[in-house]
């Protein structure tokens, strides 16, 4: 089954709940991927966060339901998801701009927000850098937080900005010691890695990491091993410390919506690095994803 039947299987499940309870995990099971996973690679493709595209599309049909019945509006609050009309009444409004009664109004302008299909399209002829590597199982060591998948609560960002207020990275790259002869030298001390192990559902383990070899000092720090993989990398461009943002999320919605569901490869559990280096005065970013062959 390919890439684009996956997602759009997923999408089919959403559609036909929408009235009901939508399980994530079935979601991401269609999609043959971790919850996490398929949350990250719809909102990078589609640019919205997969909880609102689903309170989007509920809205959507809500609209169309109030134009075109009688049905109460507790009735279609509840049948869409909400506890109250006044909960329901809320949404509809910074959804709609009008409330639920001003909608059943001739004439009332309404948005509408169609069901979502993947298909792959000609997007231009712009070269995408890329290399496939075998490395053999190594360690890491870090801080380690868990996440909810549904972008709830803390966000790995915080973590990080936290984490070097309080000197954690600081101290973490004094304790890394050198770097392994595997990976570039230019590399800074400190990395990212996220889903690398098993945790409960609709959440993800992210670690700011560093690569274990012998000189390292790990005591008191989460280890983890990283077993054989075969990784899908992707270098940036080199780019000033101001552009980080942009650049590394300019290669995480390529990877999705360009590479992967064209190249005949699938990830392993949503596994990724984030890796930071810089030469001659500027930074680059790599991104390793784990993959298998279709």
């Amino acid at each position: 089954m390919d890439w684009l039947t996956r997602m759009n299987r997923a999408m089919d499940y959403i559609e036909m709940n929408l009235t009901g309870e939508i399980e994530l995990a079935e979601v991401a099971h269609r999609a043959c991927c971790s919850s996490h996973q398929f949350q990250r690679m719809f909102s990078f493709i589609t640019n919205v966060t997969l909880a609102e595209y689903i309170r989007r599309r509920r809205l959507t049909l809500a609209a169309l339901e109030l134009q075109n019945s009688d049905v109460k509006v507790i009735d279609i609050a509840l049948k869409y998801g909400y506890e109250s009309p006044v909960s329901f009444a809320r949404a509809f409004q910074v959804l709609h701009g009008v409330t639920p009664a001003m909608a059943r109004q001739v004439g009332t302008p309404l948005k509408a927000y169609p069901r979502l299909s993947f298909l792959i399209t000609i997007k231009g002829a712009e070269a995408m850098n890329y290399r496939i590597e075998i490395k053999g199982d190594f360690q890491v060591f870090g801080i380690e937080r868990v996440f909810n998948s549904n972008g709830d609560g803390e966000t790995p960002a915080q973590f990080w900005q936290q984490s070097h207020a309080n000197g954690e990275v600081e101290r973490l790259a004094v304790h890394a010691g050198d770097l392994p002869s595997f990976v570039s030298q230019d590399f800074y001390k400190v990395h990212a890695i996220c889903s690398y192990r098993k945790t409960e559902v609709d959440t993800f383990p992210y670690m700011l990491c560093a690569l274990k070899s012998e000189s390292s000092k790990t005591d008191g720090y989460c280890t983890v091993t990283i077993p054989a993989q075969t990784w899908a990398i992707f270098p940036s461009e080199p780019f000033t410390w101001d552009k980080f943002d942009d650049t590394i999320e300019t290669l995480y919605r390529r990877f999705y919506s360009e590479w992967l569901p064209t190249a005949g490869y699938e990830q392993v559990e949503g596994m990724e690095f984030e890796f930071y280096g810089g030469r001659a005065g500027l930074s680059y970013v790599e991104l390793w994803f784990a993959v298998r062959k279709i």
